[in-house]
């Protein structure tokens, strides 16, 4: 089987190169060999490579950047997904996407169900909604995993950026008031490899370690594994100061619920996921054990 991987240097992608090599022959081209940008240039690419399956972890992640440049957002996060979507109902071959928290509109308590209403607040979320949207109305036999807070021990990420701050800084402060759960990029992998081989019924799941959290209580644990793997920081977590939302403006609003429910991929996966805190353990002790990835 030719498996079509797209986006194989960003966090997810990387995960899934190493997860889905057992199962076939993993087409992953650079961005100097396919411009995903281009229309022309995937579709001359499909035409060519013929995939039995696509997995798409290719996305315009900058948030605040695609209040500005929308154009690249849509064509990645929208028009990409649609195209793709369209060859793969085409040729009769499942299709793998992923999504996120931000479809939603962030308020309550609540934690969100795939049938949730959805209702963005950034361009950022609208993009990735609309690529969900034309992906459902494709006709595509398709996988749609909608995640939250990802990470890795690879990439730019919120749980590296913390830590190379608090090498430096004597004090932060971090926001406290949005609640989610950090999801490791090596979940999203091992999930999606287990779904592809139990052949996991078509539709929209969401995807995210079990518990919550707010960006303060997230960068306070990262802190505490940290020094207790013998770390050395300049920061001591007591001067880690929570604020709110209003006190760190960004030009793409973030929603304050970002809870999500993934009892449907448990149910139907028969898994139970794990905790974040867990999930965290593990990924921070593989960042601190490949000091290349510094």
């Amino acid at each position: 089987m030719n498996i079509l991987l797209l986006g194989k240097t960003g966090q997810v992608g990387f995960e899934l190169h190493r997860t889905l090599s057992p199962l076939g022959n993993i087409i992953a081209p650079t961005r100097a060999e396919l411009d995903l940008m281009s229309e022309q240039a995937v579709t001359a690419y499909l035409a060519d490579i013929k995939p039995d399956l696509i997995v798409n972890a290719a996305a315009w992640t900058a948030v605040d950047a695609a209040e500005e440049q929308q154009t690249e957002a849509e064509r990645l996060n929208a028009a990409l997904p649609a195209q793709l979507a369209a060859y793969a109902a085409a040729k009769g071959i499942r299709l793998v996407h992923y999504s996120s928290d931000y479809v939603y509109p962030g308020t309550g308590e609540t934690p969100w169900q795939e049938s949730s209403p959805t209702g963005s607040l950034s361009h950022y979320g609208t993009t990735k909604l609309a690529g969900d949207q034309a992906i459902e109305q494709s006709g595509a036999d398709y996988l749609i995993f909608r995640t939250s807070w990802v990470y890795s021990a690879r990439g730019n990420n919120f749980m590296k950026t913390m830590l190379r701050l608090a090498r430096d800084k004597t004090e932060l402060h971090i926001v406290a008031d949005q609640i989610g759960a950090p999801t490791p990029a090596r979940l999203i992998a091992q999930v999606t490899t287990l779904a592809l081989n139990s052949q996991l019924e078509a539709g929209l799941y969401n995807l995210a370690p079990k518990g919550e959290t707010s960006w303060h209580g997230f960068a306070t644990r990262i802190f505490g594994l940290a020094i207790d793997a013998g770390e050395e920081l300049k920061l001591d977590p007591d001067n880690a100061n929570p604020i709110p939302t209003s006190a760190y403006p960004t030009p793409a609003q973030r929603p304050l619920n970002s809870r999500m429910d993934v009892s449907k991929l448990e149910q139907t996966l028969g898994l139970q996921m794990p905790s974040w805190q867990s999930q965290l353990e593990v990924t921070l002790g593989e960042y601190l054990e490949n000091r290349s990835w510094r």
